[in-house]
């Protein structure tokens, strides 16, 4: 099995043009930079992240792992982006970060390699942009350990998440680069929470988040209609 076998080219290649621009709050990936510290808070309020073995799965430049490493957590992220993980590289370096590697490797592979080794993984806004999303959660599952947590956020697939995440954010209020996603690649609630039950993983909770154009605010709340995340915990 190759590092990309679960891995879209097109896909790499759209996140490693923009690799220079993931640690600009004003670019492309300015959404990310907002969401983060809604996601780094619900994922602190389950599983308090000092002294945590803690993977970021799909990392891209470094936004959340770098804040999980600041509050206490030993973080290895991973990418198939190396200009992304160059990227994250840098900023780790230059702005001190402690406790944070990254590697070029698939969860699949490191799976293989390091199975129950991380008390937390976190899998954000990846899990729509690679072929087979069911794998990447049987991956999370197997590096897990017993009792160990695995957060998952990605985009519900129905009208309404069509209109804001795709026709809405890329198109109309420009929030993100026109193709960033691909409808048929969204993925309903039910079916990531079947993916967790067929490898062990208990759903514990389930959020939505929104977004405000006016006031220009994220905020988690009780709609999984567009984005979602859930946490699970390895039986």
């Amino acid at each position: 099995m190759t590092d990309t076998v679960n891995a879209d080219p097109a896909e790499l290649a759209k996140f490693s043009e923009l690799a220079h621009r993931w640690w600009d709050p004003e670019s492309e990936f300015r959404p990310l930079h907002q969401i983060n510290p809604l996601r780094l808070d619900w994922i602190q309020s389950q599983c308090p992240l000092a002294g945590k073995r803690v993977l970021d799965v799909g990392c891209g430049g470094g936004i959340l792992a770098d804040s999980m490493a600041r509050k206490g957590a030993q973080v290895l992220g991973i990418d198939l982006s190396s200009k992304a993980l160059k990227v994250a590289q840098l900023h780790a370096l230059e702005a001190h970060t402690p406790n944070v590697e990254y590697r070029e490797i698939s969860a699949e592979a490191l799976a293989a390699e390091q199975p129950g080794s991380f008390d937390a993984v976190a899998c954000m806004e990846m899990l729509e942009h690679v072929p087979d999303p069911a794998s990447v959660v049987r991956a999370c599952a197997a590096l897990v350990k017993p009792g160990g947590w695995v957060f998952i956020s990605t985009i519900n697939r129905n009208p309404k998440a069509f209109v804001f995440a795709i026709v809405g954010a890329e198109y109309v209020l420009n929030l993100l680069p026109r193709g960033t996603h691909e409808y048929t690649k969204f993925i309903r609630p039910s079916e990531l929470a079947a993916y967790c039950r067929a490898c062990g993983l208990d759903l514990r909770h389930t959020r939505g988040m929104e977004y405000n154009p006016l006031t220009r605010r994220y905020w988690l709340s009780a709609d999984t209609g567009v984005n979602y995340l859930i946490s699970t915990q390895k039986g």
